[in-house]
């Protein structure tokens, strides 16, 4: 009992030791916003590490103690299962530490942000095939610790070409899926924050997972589509190799209306415009129809939200600006009515009131 209660005791010791360490060299990076190494360690290893020193310390003089050889087996058993259990934990908290330093590294909030978001999007796929693996190894090993299990499983060893002939065909959709995300992860049509449009919608990608993606679209909805979606059927994504994209205002005015007045306008506005972005500045008259002329003007903005806003503001002051300065230029519908040589039309006595 003595032994046992030291080298508990012992453990927790050198563990809060090592918290109070970490704790004060921490200190020195709270005041700052940027990631901290040591308080992502005592945050992320400090209650698995508690538990894993005093069981490690215990199993190392679990020898020295006195008891009834049946009793020292289970003891050591359950030990044994323990320190391998709150091994694994370790393994996965450090996985989180390497997230964690990566995010911050890698920020997302900036304008040219597409490095960022191909390795948070590869980051996302590893982390949970590490993660899995690391879970099937615990459990692997924890039930090679009993003689009976290894006897299970070499029968069910004899079995398994059968068995997983019927899994791959019930687990057919699944697989797939899990093949398509693995895809994803490398080729990356999609990586996360790319803004798309799926299935009609408009979205940016919020979180790739294995088997599903999930679109956060304009009105905060969310979109869940199966992963191999973006393999198997098309889709649009204006982020793919850039953040930077074009925009499109189309105005349809009265053939009279004289351009260049519209594109000294374009330019001012967006010269006070604080979402373009400096590179694309144009006005085109792109169609002409029966009745109405179509004016397109072309803009630019670092990405998918700023171009958005820049339309918006294009478009509303574009059409103030010629509802104020240009009214007559509005479309309109004309018509002849046509009428007898001296230009009125001839109406039958029967028909005169």
């Amino acid at each position: 009992m003595i032994i046992i209660v030291s080298s508990l005791l012992l453990g927790a010791l050198i563990g809060l030791i090592l918290s109070i360490l970490i704790k004060k060299k921490a200190k020195y990076n709270e005041s700052s916003s940027k990631f901290s190494l040591f308080q992502s360690l005592l945050r992320r290893l400090g209650p698995p590490v508690n538990v894993f020193l005093p069981l490690f310390l215990f199993n190392v003089l679990l020898p020295t103690m006195k008891m009834p050889l049946a009793i020292m087996h289970k003891v050591s058993k359950g030990v044994e299962i323990l320190l391998i259990m709150s091994f694994a934990w370790i393994l996965i908290r450090c996985i989180q530490v390497v997230q964690e330093y990566v995010l911050a590294r890698y920020d997302i909030n900036k304008a040219d942000n597409l490095r960022e978001r191909k390795i948070r999007t590869q980051l996302q796929f590893i982390r949970r095939i590490i993660v899995g693996l690391i879970v099937i190894l615990t459990v692997a090993a924890v039930l090679l610790t009993f003689s009976s299990l290894r006897k299970v499983g070499a029968g069910l060893l004899t079995g398994v070409g059968l068995s997983g002939i019927i899994i791959g065909f019930a687990a057919q959709r699944s697989i797939s899926n899990l093949l398509a995300g693995f895809q994803i992860a490398f080729t990356q049509p999609i990586r996360i924050n790319d803004a798309v449009i799926a299935e009609g919608e408009f979205g940016t990608v919020e979180e790739i997972t294995l088997t599903y993606v999930v679109l956060k679209l304009w009105d905060e909805r969310r979109l869940v589509l199966p992963i191999n979606y973006f393999i198997e059927k098309p889709f649009q994504n204006w982020t793919r190799t850039s953040s930077e994209l074009l925009g499109t205002v189309i105005l349809f005015t009265d053939y009279n209306l004289p351009v260049e007045p519209i594109r000294s306008e374009l330019t001012r506005l967006l010269q006070k415009s604080k979402y373009w972005d400096g590179r694309v500045n144009v006005v085109h008259v792109t169609d002409a129809t029966e009745n109405t002329v179509q004016i397109r003007a072309l803009m630019s903005a670092r990405n998918a939200g700023d171009i958005f806003e820049l339309r918006c503001y294009v478009r509303e002051n574009l059409i103030k600006f010629i509802n104020d300065n240009l009214g007559e230029s509005l479309p309109k519908n004309r018509m002849m009515i046509g009428g007898t040589e001296d230009g009125l039309k001839h109406v039958p006595d029967s028909e005169q009131s």
